[in-house]
């Protein structure tokens, strides 16, 4: 273990400082903060700020050519009331780190003291906190931003925290890690009329219950394969809260899932037919629009296989896993680079997104050992002076 005692109370210290501040998506300055005052006494060759909004990047050269390799982690937290008696709960009312970002941050600044003591022999290291996650914006306003052309890995790694996967373990497998969604958003206009006279109007009513069968059906989900689809209806709007009136607007929102990029056109262009057919039905005008734009995540397998022989040589266990229905934008960073994402063991705790998660701090130090090996068997130590 690369870390001491002391390395794990200081950043033991350092997540629950984080959880008590969590900062939402494009809102993580003070989070960012945190991290920059952090990793400076780690002494990077360079740090970058505000890259692709709040975003900060930790570079580590070595003195010898070689590839530059990249691990991420994320800045935001989540817009959720944390339930939680902790003595480090959330401090801002209706956010809370409730999917571990916390402890990825503090896995990546392990690694700052790490790289710090020995630094790469050749290539770069490049410490990556992430904005924006949760929104699916933030890997994309970093590959875009003009700062980021000169830190552009070859190879990236990520992780995320799996709950009921034991603590000291690890799952990985080529090929989709995440899936792909996007929410649709969905806009009825009609007309009002008095609530006896209904048919003086045009409610969206009708088409609303109609869809929401209707889209559910297109994506019923079932087996994790290249063919899965699964549309969950998330908000629905009709109307004012009278009820002396009958409807004349009303707005329908619900995400879309696919396991791969390919299949997903085809699931927005089956559900955008099927409400234009509610809308003509009904006489309403409508538009749509497409928000939270997650792209599938595939895990290369020259990445898996390094990430693979990291668990092994620091006695991690692991095994395979299955896609995950949930999505991530760290998919992006993998069509420049080779990359790859396994899952951390977080134990027997609250699922993510519930508001009495907490990442274990067990788990630092298991991620931490397994990038760090990755680091060093591609970019080996610097020998001593």
């Amino acid at each position: 273990m690369f870390l001491s005692n002391s390395d794990m109370v200081d950043l033991v210290d350092l997540r629950h400082r984080l959880h008590r501040r969590p900062e939402i998506s494009g809102e993580e300055r003070e989070t960012a903060a945190t991290i920059v005052a952090f990793i400076e006494p780690t002494q990077p060759d360079r740090i970058v700020t505000g890259l692709g909004g709040h975003g900060v990047a930790a570079i580590y050269e070595g003195a010898e050519p070689g590839p530059t390799v990249m691990i991420r982690a994320e800045l935001d937290a989540l817009p959720i009331e944390e339930l939680s008696s902790s003595d480090y709960r959330s401090e801002i009312p209706g956010k809370g780190h409730l999917c571990g970002h916390d402890g990825h941050m503090t896995i990546l600044a392990g690694l700052a003291r790490g790289l710090h003591r020995n630094p790469p022999r050749r290539g770069r290291a490049i410490l990556l906190f992430q904005p924006a996650e949760e929104t699916g914006a933030g890997a994309a306003a970093v590959i875009a931003d003009p700062k980021f052309a000169a830190i552009a890995p070859d190879y990236a790694f990520s992780l995320h925290n799996r709950p009921g996967v034991p603590v000291g373990h690890a799952r990985i497998s080529e090929g989709a890690a995440n899936c792909a969604s996007r929410g649709i958003r969905i806009v009825f206009t009609g007309e009002t009329s008095h609530a006896s006279t209904p048919e003086h109007g045009r409610s969206p009513a009708p088409a609303i219950a109609t869809l929401i069968p209707a889209l559910t059906a297109l994506g019923p989900g079932g087996p994790l394969d290249e063919h899965f689809r699964l549309v969950t209806v998330t908000h629905v709007e009709i109307g004012e809260p009278a009820f002396g009136i009958a409807p004349g607007h009303g707005e329908l929102w619900a995400t879309l899932r696919t396991v791969n990029d390919a299949q997903m056109g085809a699931l927005c262009a089956a559900a955008e037919a099927l409400v234009r057919e509610a809308a003509e039905a009904n006489r309403l005008t409508v538009e749509m629009s497409y928000h939270d734009i997650f792209h599938h995540c595939e895990n290369e397998p020259e990445a898996v296989a390094m990430l693979r022989r990291a668990m092994d040589e620091e006695n991690v266990p692991h095994g395979p896993t299955k896609p995950s229905r949930g999505s991530e934008d760290f998919g992006l960073f993998g069509r420049g680079a080779k990359s790859a994402m396994f899952l951390l063991g977080s134990g027997d705790t609250a699922h993510l997104h519930n508001p009495d998660f907490d990442f274990p701090d067990d788990a630092i130090g298991t991620g931490a050992r397994v990038f760090m090996r990755a680091l060093r068997n591609l970019l080996g130590e610097a020998q001593p002076a």
